[in-house]
């Protein structure tokens, strides 16, 4: 593949992305465990907005949601690194460039790409 150095700079940009947005994440998920601890508010019949527990709730599903993204942008680079990033991981055909565009964390082909990546 000739344009192996652009999508490991795209990778490595969505890397660092990612790892600041998990910092947030994390972040907020203290300061609303915090900010629950110390308030004896009843959140959960509040009429006026989401719950301390729903937005808890929000927050620990975009965190995992982002980690399984991280996974596999670090999987992408490792593959880069032994030379198999662009070759589909089920039948071992090239995956189209446009396809490493859209999604450059991909393994698979879009012959191959259903429910997997």
């Amino acid at each position: 593949m000739e344009n192996i150095e652009r999508f490991r700079l795209l990778l490595e940009e969505e890397r660092d992305h990612k790892q600041a947005l998990l910092a947030s994440l994390r972040q907020d998920i203290v300061s609303v465990s915090v900010a629950r601890q110390d308030s004896n508010v009843d959140d959960e019949h509040d009429p006026e907005g989401s719950t301390i527990a729903f937005e808890l709730s929000q927050a620990s599903a975009l965190l995992e949601r982002s980690k399984s993204g991280l996974e596999q942008i670090e999987a992408a680079l490792q593959r880069i690194v032994d030379g198999s990033y662009g070759t589909c991981a089920v039948c071992g055909s090239a995956i189209a460039e446009g396809r490493l565009e859209a999604r450059p964390w991909t393994p698979f082909c879009i012959d191959h790409a259903s429910g997997r990546s």
